[in-house]
């Protein structure tokens, strides 16, 4: 017995589309349509917080132990934050990210020029012009737009740092942190001059990567600082340990300070409490050992407190 195969087609020859439920399907005039609409929502949500005098966003984020609340004026961290399912509107949070990605700033401007010219676009299509006409005429502007702006633009000084710090503050006017864009300025030419490397042709070239950015809860923008150095994100393990070291030698050890636990599971039974320290005697014995071994520990200042050695001197200091 055989299947015979019937074509989903229908009489006029045109194939037979199943889609889910809640879901439809638009072709030509009318996808680009739904297409630019979609896209001139997505800028009008941002287009208000653009510029100095544009209104924060109350964002509210669902999460799995509740909803997380932002207020922002950031383009991208908007996008970035919202569930967008239609495809063109997608598009332009790709846009947004692109530009956070190369530029660090822009991220609203370049959405809401997006969104212009779809609106442009969109009187084009009214008078009948094709899309890849348009589409063409919009690279021809590009080209046009990158030789006007290489004209008008004024090469900088590298050392002229009062020039630096204008640039900051202007892209800092929008942020929340405008009224301390005078501070925040200074600390990211400063941190921008610690990691630069200077060019055979006179330039500087900044790897951002460089730069750490560590948020901590509470106080405000007064209290930033720029720290020039390593900063780890590292809780004080132990009441006793120093807070404070003066001219320390830092050991940089690829090892873990712990006892390896075997794939055999064993047990052990004490049958009277003063066999107790004797066991943790053991173990911290074996730990010890493998601090030693690890490497000159006393020479570098490694100091191991009662959690990881386990003793004491007599002065009662915990041993190096």
């Amino acid at each position: 017995m055989s299947a015979t195969r019937i074509p989903a087609v229908t009489q006029s020859g045109e194939p037979v589309i199943l889609l889910k439920e809640g879901r439809s399907q638009t072709k030509g005039r009318d996808a680009m349509e739904n297409n630019i609409e979609a896209a001139r929502l997505l800028c009008g949500m941002v287009s208000t917080s653009l510029g100095p005098h544009g209104m924060d966003k109350l964002i509210v984020e669902p999460f799995y132990d509740g909803s997380r609340i932002h207020v922002t004026n950031d383009g991208a961290f908007m996008l970035k934050k919202m569930l967008i399912q239609h495809p063109a509107a997608r598009i332009l949070v790709e846009v947004s990210k692109t530009t956070d990605n190369e530029v660090g700033d822009g991220t609203t401007s370049a959405v809401v020029l997006a969104g212009a010219l779809l609106e442009k676009a969109d009187e084009l299509l009214q008078r009948g012009l094709h899309p890849l006409i348009i589409v063409e005429g919009f690279r021809e502007a590009a080209k046009k737009a990158g030789e006007i702006l290489n004209q008008i633009a004024e090469r900088i000084d590298p050392h002229d740092r009062a020039a630096l710090e204008n640039a900051a503050r202007t892209s800092l006017r929008s942020k929340i942190v405008s009224q301390n864009s005078a501070k925040i300025a200074s600390m990211v030419v400063d941190a921008a001059f610690a990691v630069a490397v200077e060019q055979e042709d006179g330039t500087f070239r900044v790897d951002v990567k460089n730069i750490k950015v560590e948020k901590r809860k509470g106080g405000s923008v007064v209290n930033t600082e720029l720290v020039h150095g390593i900063l780890l994100d590292q809780r004080v393990a132990y009441p006793g340990m120093p807070k404070r070291v003066e001219k320390a030698k830092i050991a940089l050890v690829n090892m873990p300070f712990q006892l390896e636990e075997t794939e055999i599971n064993s047990f052990m039974t004490i049958s009277e409490p003063s066999q107790i320290p004797q066991f943790l005697d053991q173990q911290n014995n074996a730990l010890s050992c493998h601090v030693g071994n690890s490497g000159r520990s006393k020479d570098v200042g490694i100091r191991c407190p009662e959690y990881c050695k386990g003793h004491w001197g007599e002065d009662g200091q915990p041993l190096e």
